[in-house]
């Protein structure tokens, strides 16, 4: 094993990574604490450590002092936890001179593979004159529990796919600031791109056909991968079909009891324990999220109907039948996954005379965001609904503005309540901050 590890070490000195369009996310690295990056798989986790790599090496880190590894290589599969000291024993018998002499950089990819890792790493920055970074599918690394076995020595942060800043960023567009007449027009033409691809990198540019072929594989590897074989599922055929229900119906309501009714109508006898677990793996893993109803009460908030959505809107297309997903409903989860991006605490909001406003984003356990996600609000029906909705939620919260997130239609409306701004889609997700502060 020490000779493998040797060897892939050595062979990635030798390569010289793609390192794609420059991400927006700042992280900052504090001594004495590893740089953990969490996220969905495919989303550009590794392409940020590569990001990073570039720019310790355009400062003149000596190429050897770079030490990465992707625990999702096969010639790791045997690495246990406690055979992971090999790693520094294979670096320095490398490079012995480098030993407590000289930083050295510290890459683990998908290091949740190995459980038990914790003490390793932890154990790595006590000992040795090192800097580390980690990625991980997983948002347990995000947990207390791993903050404490770490002794506090990590610090989290989440990568995404792609924003629409960053989409701009891959098709060169100039997107900050304002905008002239021709590159609002070319802007507006990237959102349309957007709209059809989403924000995964690696479907960027590539046709529709090839794009959902992708879409599925992404979709098929996070279930195995991620849940399946992480959890060591018992029911997979169970899990699988939960997937495709929660996909064909997302930003729609749910609650355990009916989804269990769902699964036993299609033959399975899984408890509603199991299909708990399993809502909770999906958000584990950066792919499904839930999103409860903003109360006061704990408990109205776990027992009320939750919603649903999905990493990436276009991987939404690409998976579900399309028999109950509508554009509609993939603007709404176009507008979660911009907010969740920056906010990972987000509720809908449900008036006392039962009017419904799709996202309310507290600070401090405070409200201090409303929006609302429509298509259109062209029909005079569908205006006054979306009108009274948030003027309502306005009163009630002690707003004094809400925001309709629309395709094309941009306006403000004097509301009793105070302003509700009309917004399109392209507007509102530039007009967000490019990381949370």
């Amino acid at each position: 094993m020490l000779a493998t590890i040797k060897s892939i070490i050595l062979d990635f000195q030798e390569t010289r990574p793609e390192t794609g369009v420059p991400r927006r996310l700042q992280i900052e690295t504090v001594r004495g604490k590893a740089a953990v990056l969490i996220g969905v798989r495919r989303g550009g986790k590794s392409t940020y450590l590569f990001q990073v790599m570039q720019r310790l090496l355009k400062r003149g880190v000596p190429r050897q002092n770079i030490l990465y590894l992707n625990f999702f290589d096969d010639r790791l599969h045997n690495v246990r936890a406690h055979n992971l000291g090999l790693i520094a024993d294979a670096y320095f018998s490398i490079y012995p001179m480098k030993k407590n002499a000289e930083t050295v950089y510290c890459f683990f990819d998908e290091i949740q593979t190995v459980p038990g890792w914790e003490p390793f790493v932890d154990r790595l920055m006590r000992t040795e004159k090192c800097e580390v970074y980690l990625t991980g599918s997983s948002a347990r690394m995000l947990s207390k529990e791993i903050a404490t076995q770490m002794r506090g020595r990590a610090l989290s942060w989440e990568v995404f796919p792609f924003s629409f800043h960053e989409f701009l960023d891959y098709r060169e567009i100039e997107g900050d600031g304002a905008l002239s007449t021709k590159r609002q027009l070319l802007v507006r033409n990237a959102f349309e791109e957007y709209w059809e691809t989403g924000g995964f990198p690696e479907v960027a540019g590539m046709s529709r056909v090839v794009r959902i072929k992708i879409h599925q594989e992404y979709f098929h590897t996070i279930l195995f991968r991620d849940l399946i074989e992480r959890h060591d599922i018992s029911h997979p055929r169970a899990l699988t079909d939960l997937a495709h229900r929660l996909v064909d119906n997302t930003a729609s309501l749910y609650s355990v009891n009916s989804l269990t009714g769902y699964l036993k109508s299609r033959g399975h006898k899984v408890p509603k324990s199991a299909v708990s677990d399993y809502l909770e793996w999906f958000e584990d893993a950066y792919f499904l999220f839930t999103v409860r109803i903003f109360d006061a009460s704990l408990a109205r908030r776990h027992t009320n109907p939750k919603r649903i959505y999905c990493i990436d809107h276009a991987m939404v297309s690409s998976v579900s039948s399309g028999i109950l997903v509508n554009s509609g409903h993939l603007l709404e989860n176009l507008v979660f996954t911009a907010l969740r991006r920056l906010h990972p605490e987000i509720y809908y909001y449900k008036t006392r005379t039962g009017r419904e406003v799709d996202f309310v984003i507290p600070v401090r356990g405070q409200p201090k965001m409303l929006v609302q996600a429509c298509e259109s609000i062209a029909e005079p029906r569908t205006r006054k609904r979306e009108m009274a909705a948030l003027n309502e939620s306005m009163a009630e919260l002690n707003l004094a503005t809400g925001t309709i997130v629309t395709r094309n239609e941009d306006e403000r409306i004097d509301v009793e309540a105070g302003t509700i701004e009309v917004i399109p889609a392209w507007r509102f997700l530039l007009s967000l901050p490019e990381s949370p502060v």
